[in-house]
């Protein structure tokens, strides 16, 4: 009996290491000692005919590498009887399909390592089934996203490598999970939470890297790169760029702002929508009526200094089925917002409710004037001309609080301040050909015509920067048709309105200049007048030369000639055909009074008078 139970335990202890001991005969297998005694088995296989994992790995692996293979997809529970695996390296194969059930049963497995290979998409929820899993190497593959569901699979990770692939960016997420190891407290000399590979990456540098690249800049106690240096690669504008070197803005979804919510327009006349909306990146406008009826209209989207977007509805030539509601949308990757506006189009008489009677002047606020005369400019660039002149409808623009869109330098006084004297006919005070004339980097000179305005037309002109929504005043005399606006900054757009006092600006009575532009131009004309002027000098200080030292060699000669007789040597001789007494032709010689009267600049009669006593001279 207890030989029999000898045997069976010898057998049991032999066969025991054959069972665990079989390695594939495409791989090779080896045994190493860990310190603390126990043995661990690697294997290796690197058969390039290989297109499956093998089968019949010994379930007492610890290290396993198939590389450089034609392992082309790993199948699910692939490795689950490797219950004892620490590291699975597939580096270098063809991988283009993972299974979601690749690391069931794995674990103890701490490293999984994947370069070099051709996968489009990594299943990121396999991952649970390895809470021990503290490297990730997915190195030179064709990822081109991080989803955002990857985001609670990564936590236990202290390596991560995404370099060599096709990412243009990464989750908000993932940055804010990151972001939770700088809170916690740092011992010096101790080695960084998490060590990341991200070079090597077509990086879209806009407002959605943000986080990534403070996040590169100030977390270097906590955080460790492969490559600290990131290149932007698109857009082309930042192509190269370090992200050290970018400044970039914060994500904001988009925002429109309130504005008028109604507005009356006469029929035939242009009616003019306006929204605005502000949001990183700059949103996509759009209007359309909010019955579904096609727009009748052209829209053009404007985006002023400030970075805030615009999105202007034209609609010439309005009818009655033109009225009803209108919807402003303003969208970028973040989200939606709109806005209604209101549209009335009433019969034509009703026009002199806005534009009021040619002999009576109506009163408009002060805030009414300067929306309109600022607002008309641009819009009026991208709208079709109407048959008839427009009413012009005051706009206000869209106030983040009331009191931000009050102008705080326009001031008005009331009604009969507006009128600045008696009533005249609004065509005859319109201004005509408002021209920028010159001005220098700080200021600008403006000039106009009123061909029917008398002397005693007061005229406003309001300006502020392109773009902004307070204009400042500048009150000129009765009968000037021109001024000069200082105080201005330095290669900066402007918008400038010339109107008489209490009517608001029409489209062609405001001008948009830049003061750089200004200066260039008449720096310009300047350069042109002095090339003009040496050109002509040139051509004409010859001339005047030779003209010159032929006056002064006569006059030389006759200073010199004592007597009649010699001067009239000095002359050329004026000959002429006459009559003889017989009646033929001949040649008759003039006296030298005949030549002193022919060159003299003074009238015959005079010359006559003088006779030879006379001396003529010419001087240049």
């Amino acid at each position: 009996m207890r030989v029999a139970m000898g045997m069976l335990w010898f057998l049991a202890l032999g066969g025991l290491p054959q069972s665990w001991g079989s390695c594939p005969s495409q791989c090779s297998c080896s045994l190493h000692m860990l310190g603390d005694g126990s043995r661990a088995r690697t294997v290796v296989c690197n058969d390039p005919d290989m297109t499956l994992p093998p089968a019949s790995i010994p379930p007492d692996t610890c290290r396993l590498r198939l590389e450089r293979t034609a392992i082309r997809r790993v199948p699910g529970e692939a490795f689950r009887p490797l219950g004892r695996l620490e590291q699975l390296w597939l580096p270098y194969n063809t991988l283009s399909d993972l299974s979601a059930l690749m690391l069931r049963g794995l674990q103890r497995l701490q490293e999984l390592r994947l370069p070099g290979n051709r996968l489009t998409a990594f299943p990121w929820a396999a991952l649970r089934d390895a809470p021990q899993l503290r490297l990730l190497d997915l190195q030179a593959n064709r990822l081109s996203a991080v989803p955002i569901e990857a985001v609670r699979f990564l936590g236990n990770l202290t390596f991560l490598d995404l370099s060599s692939n096709q990412l243009m960016r990464l989750p908000q997420e993932l940055l804010a999970t990151w972001a939770h190891l700088h809170m916690g407290p740092f011992l010096p000399g101790h080695r960084a939470r998490l060590v990341l590979g991200l070079q090597d990456n077509p990086w879209m540098c806009d407002c959605r890297l943000y986080d990534l690249a403070h996040f590169l800049d100030g977390w270097a106690p906590h955080l460790a790169f492969v490559e600290a240096r990131l290149w932007c690669a698109s857009p082309r504008s930042l192509a190269g760029v370090v992200f050290s070197q970018l400044e970039l803005r914060r994500c904001q979804g988009p925002e429109l702002h309130p504005g008028v919510a109604s507005l009356r327009s006469p029929v035939g006349s242009t009616a003019l929508l306006r929204c605005e909306a502000t949001g990183v990146p700059g949103p996509e406008m759009s209007w359309r009526r909010a019955n579904g009826h096609p727009l009748n209209g052209t829209v053009h989207q404007e985006v002023s200094q400030d970075g805030t977007s615009w999105a202007l509805l034209g609609l010439p030539a309005v009818s009655h089925q033109d009225s009803g509601d209108y919807v402003c949308q303003a969208k970028n990757f973040l989200g939606a917002s709109e806005m209604r506006i209101s549209l009335t189009v009433t019969e034509a008489q009703a026009s002199t409710e806005q534009s009021g009677d040619p002999g009576v002047l109506q009163t408009k606020t002060g805030k009414e004037v300067e929306a309109a005369a600022y607002n008309d400019k641009p819009v009026a660039r991208h709208v079709p001309h109407a048959r008839e002149p427009a009413v012009l409808t005051p706009w206000t623009f869209a106030p983040n609080t009331k009191e931000a869109r009050t102008p705080p330098h326009f001031p008005l006084g009331a009604a009969g301040e507006l009128s600045g004297g008696p009533a005249e006919p609004q065509e005859a005070r319109m201004v005509r050909s408002l021209k920028v004339v010159g001005g220098t980097y700080h200021s600008v000179s403006l000039v106009w015509r009123v061909p029917q305005a008398g002397n005693t037309t007061a005229f406003s002109v309001l300006y502020a920067v392109f773009g902004q929504h307070d204009m400042l005043r500048v009150a000129v005399q009765p009968g000037e048709t021109s001024v000069t606006i200082d105080g201005l900054e330095p290669q900066t757009k402007y918008v400038a309105c010339v109107c008489a006092q209490g009517l608001a600006p029409r489209k062609e009575q405001c001008v948009i200049f830049s003061t750089n532009e200004v200066v260039d131009a008449e720096s310009t004309q300047q350069l042109i007048n002095v090339v003009v002027v040496s050109v002509a000098a040139v051509i004409a200080m010859p001339l005047t030369l030779l003209v010159c030292g032929r006056a002064l060699r006569r006059r030389c000669l006759k200073c010199r000639t004592p007597g009649p007789e010699e001067a009239a040597g000095a002359y050329v001789s004026l000959e002429r055909l006459g009559h003889s007494e017989e009646g033929s032709e001949g040649l008759s010689w003039h006296s030298l009074g005949e030549a002193d009267r022919l060159l003299s600049a003074r009238s015959s009669v005079d010359s006559q008078a003088l006779g030879a006593r006379c001396i003529h001279e010419y001087y240049c």
